[in-house]
């Protein structure tokens, strides 16, 4: 991909006239930078920057490859953004991957492990850069690969985990299923929330958190595998009293590929990773079109006005201008 921008009809696909009321009249997308950047993008409004993390690099003195999380200022107040200064902010990061703000506004991450390391979910404090462990076992066993998370309104943590750090040769046997969790800092208790999914990845909640949407990536079990009898589909959950899962249904089955990363609007769309850019669906689990972007990973809401969308694709970052804007669950 060498082009800088393009227009709607060359970068979206349109299944439904309602898909204009993403895009608007004005869609654009943009190349922002040429850059390792796979997962976890997190835009953070008072730095006017993005956070991501990476495929893995190789690591000091040949080692392990290792994955790093960076931070790409951003300049500019208007689309289209310039990237800034690219930095590193750790690296190694114990295999980094989903990554989300808390209330507070701290980054909190998760981090698959790697060899002995175990893996943990863990807070980064974004005046000082300390990290701090905010789970990392449940009941004893330890955690296989965290991949995603999210921050409710009450301050609880879900976050899903499957076992890609085993099929990807970084981890050892699993102790534990692949399961989904909610974890309460105040009592410090963590429950299995959902236990049904082949490889669990992608998680976001409704504007008002009443439902919790579930990406389930099994049709994908190891770097360039695609099995179509394999789950790649989102599953919707009702949430109970806050904190129990019910009402599992289908929501949506993806294709091309799997559905990775998944965020919502302000108008309860729900927007979910495939093979060839980020589709979108209305609330009912329709599909209404797509914006183009192959290799896409992740993505997430960001800009002065949340109406960017940041697309991860391993080796680049796109900038789309959309009508819609990301939601703020509070």
């Amino acid at each position: 991909m060498t082009e800088s921008s393009s227009s709607a009809p060359e970068a979206t696909i349109a299944f439904r006239d309602e898909f204009q009321d993403v895009i608007g009249k004005d869609f654009r997308r943009d190349l922002l930078i040429e850059t390792n950047a796979h997962e976890g993008p997190v835009y953070i409004a008072k730095e006017h920057a993005l956070y991501f993390t990476t495929v893995p690099e190789e690591g000091p003195k040949k080692t392990p490859k290792k994955i790093a999380i960076k931070r790409l200022k951003l300049e500019g107040e208007e689309f289209p953004f310039s990237p800034g200064k690219l930095t590193t902010i750790q690296f190694p990061s114990n295999m980094a991957n989903g990554m989300t703000l808390d209330r507070d506004g701290n980054l909190v991450i998760c981090e698959q492990g790697h060899g002995e390391t175990p893996a943990r979910i863990s807070r980064m404090d974004m005046e000082t850069g300390k990290i701090d462990t905010v789970v990392d076992e449940w009941r004893g066993l330890r955690f296989n690969s965290p991949n995603d998370v999210v921050v409710k309104s009450d301050r609880t943590i879900w976050f899903t985990d499957p076992n890609y750090g085993e099929i990807q040769g970084f981890k050892g046997k699993p102790e534990v299923g692949a399961y989904v969790y909610r974890h309460d800092p105040k009592t410090g208790e963590t429950a299995v929330v959902a236990d049904s999914f082949n490889k669990p990845n992608g998680l976001a909640f409704s504007t008002d958190e009443s439902v919790l949407y579930i990406t389930d990536t099994g049709a994908n079990q190891e770097p360039g595998t695609y099995f179509p009898g394999l789950p790649h589909h989102v599953k919707a959950y009702d949430v109970k009293d806050g904190r129990y899962l019910q009402n599992e249904r289908l929501f949506a089955v993806v294709s091309p590929g799997v559905p990775d990363g998944i965020k919502l609007d302000t108008e309860g769309r729900v927007y979910t990773s495939s093979g060839t850019g980020v589709q979108v669906f209305t609330p009912d689990g329709d599909l209404i079109g797509e914006i183009a972007a192959p290799g896409v990973a992740n993505f997430t809401f960001g800009g002065p006005d949340n109406d960017t969308l940041f697309i991860c694709c391993d080796k680049l970052i796109w900038q789309a201008k959309l009508r819609s804007r990301g939601a703020i669950v509070m």
